[in-house]
């Protein structure tokens, strides 16, 4: 039963991936598109820890870890592209 729902879940997080990608590209400033690229970013993490756990494998938590601070890393990197591009204007 548990296993039926994890990978509703998981179905569920790409479909809500794929809504969050529209919004990336169509975002109607750049404050909105990195919202929605954190919100991509915080999805695929857990994405794959729901994955981790259907598939028992710790190892993927190790890339969860990864993961993470990359993401956070280009969100500050973007963040100062956008003040950057805002000063300009």
């Amino acid at each position: 039963m548990i296993q039926k729902l994890l990978i509703f879940s998981c179905l569920f997080l790409s479909f809500t991936i794929i809504l969050c990608m529209i919004r990336a590209l169509k975002g109607p400033s750049g404050a909105d598109r990195l919202v929605a690229i954190n919100v991509i970013g915080t999805k695929t993490i857990i994405l794959i820890s729901i994955v981790s756990f259907i598939l028992k494998e710790s190892y993927f938590l190790d890339v969860v870890l990864v993961y993470a601070l990359i993401s956070f890393v280009a969100s500050i990197v973007i963040a100062n592209f956008i003040e950057r591009e805002e000063e300009k204007e």
